[in-house]
């Protein structure tokens, strides 16, 4: 890997860190447990796009670890960690269709990344009742999805332009 690769990769965990704190900062609450904007998937999408599959592989796990570790618990890594996971692959996935734009793509990582942990939940809690929570979460997912997408698109832009690997 290159060095300016590695330190750009670098730069994405303390952005998205800094953005999970952020989140995790803000008294945002809409009634709905694990309903959140999702400001860390904005590095991310990003890193997707500009430093490639594998790093935002590592960026991603490595930011769930991070943030488990300093602001959760086990439960909350565990959910994250299947949310997460899932996220990346259907992402991955809508990359390759090549048919979805950035935004697309973070729609389907913000939709699936609710889906991972509610999956995750029924299972650890033994009850099929949460199913409930995926309508309002897939609704909450799309809205975050849109706007982190479209955040990322124009750092994406600006990104490819500036940067030379």
């Amino acid at each position: 890997m290159k060095t300016n690769k590695v330190a750009l990769l670098g730069l994405f965990i303390a952005l998205a860190f800094v953005l999970s704190y952020i989140e995790f900062l803000l008294p945002f609450s809409i009634g709905i447990p694990g309903a959140k904007i999702g400001l860390a998937n904005l590095a991310v999408v990003v890193a997707l796009f500009i430093i490639g599959k594998k790093d935002a592989l590592v960026l991603s796990i490595i930011r769930v670890l991070l943030v488990g570790l300093t602001f959760g618990n086990l439960a909350m890594t565990m959910y994250s960690i299947a949310g997460a996971a899932l996220s990346y692959l259907m992402m991955l996935i809508g990359m390759k269709t090549k048919k979805l734009s950035i935004t697309g793509v973070s729609v389907l990582g913000g939709v699936f990344h609710n889906v991972g942990q509610i999956i995750v939940a029924m299972l650890v809690l033994e009850t099929a009742g949460l199913i409930y929570y995926l309508p309002f979460l897939v609704i909450i997912g799309t809205i975050s999805g849109v706007v982190i997408g479209v955040l990322a698109a124009m750092i994406v832009e600006r990104l490819r332009r500036n940067l030379r690997f």
